[in-house]
């Protein structure tokens, strides 16, 4: 479906069923130079299970307007013309990444109207390397291909989709080689410069139900990080997907909406 926030064209994914605002809601955003897409299992569950779906494509973002946010915060405060827009007066956030850092950020900002907290493959400091952020401005495929190495464990490299016959990697590889140019060098750098301070500061402001959805295997955000981040929150439940790196949704979608399903 499509939104009007701010005056922009936004683009949210359903989960297949006609989106209903008097439903207890779920708004799913994802990671760096991704889209709606991330989320196509998790989404469609819930949207067959009582729940109001939105998928979101933020702005500047696949099938989305505007410009990219300018920052974590600009974001975070986005989220409740979001939730106008959309005619809820709360939501539960679950966010991937980037998608996890706004997530984050707006429950802090807006607890009033965030219901409930998931956050997979997040941690504090986010920080990219100085290398490869070079090479994701100036447009190298190689700042891809190292995203798609650092981002799944060996074994879903090697196969590993649920799904025979596809490939778990090409198929993020493709997503994000068909963002917007310049999208991905923004979208790491936003990460990178939310401090790990800004992170502790907001998880001690959230007081909503919180989940922690961690690969054993991140290289991206790694668990001991997320670990961290996991103990600044007054409570919080952290999971731990075995032999799995930083793409949960796709390496272990089933166990991802396990949780997931205990949280909202």
């Amino acid at each position: 479906m499509e939104l009007r926030v701010q005056g922009k064209r936004i683009y949210a994914a359903t989960g297949g069923r006609d989106f209903d605002p008097t439903l207890p809601a779920v708004v799913f955003i994802h990671g760096a130079a991704m889209d709606h897409t991330a989320w196509a299992l998790q989404t469609r569950w819930f949207a067959y299970h009582g729940r109001g779906v939105l998928a979101i494509d933020l702005p500047g973002h696949g099938r989305s307007d505007g410009s990219p946010p300018a920052s974590i915060a600009a974001a975070a405060d986005w989220l409740p013309h979001l939730l106008d827009a959309a005619g809820m007066a709360q939501a539960a956030l679950v966010g991937h990444s980037l998608g996890g850092l706004i997530a984050l950020e707006g429950a802090a900002r807006h607890p009033d109207r965030i219901w409930a907290l998931g956050l997979v493959g997040v941690a504090v400091p986010m920080s990219v390397n100085a290398e490869f952020l070079g090479l994701a401005k100036a447009g190298e495929h190689k700042a891809v291909a190292l995203m798609m190495d650092w981002s799944h464990a060996r074994r879903s490299q090697l196969g590993g989709n649920r799904l025979p016959g596809l490939w778990l990697m090409g198929h993020d590889e493709r997503l994000v080689e068909e963002a917007h140019p310049g999208l991905l060098h923004h979208d790491l750098k936003l990460c990178n410069d939310y401090a790990a301070a800004d992170g502790y500061a907001a998880a001690a402001k959230v007081r909503c139900p919180v989940l922690m959805l961690a690969g054993e295997r991140d290289l991206m955000t790694p668990l001991r990080a997320a670990r961290t981040l996991a103990a600044r929150f007054t409570a919080a439940d952290v999971v731990v997907l075995p032999e799995c790196g930083h793409m949960a949704m796709g390496e272990r979608p089933d166990e991802t909406l396990d949780a997931l399903r205990e949280l909202v």
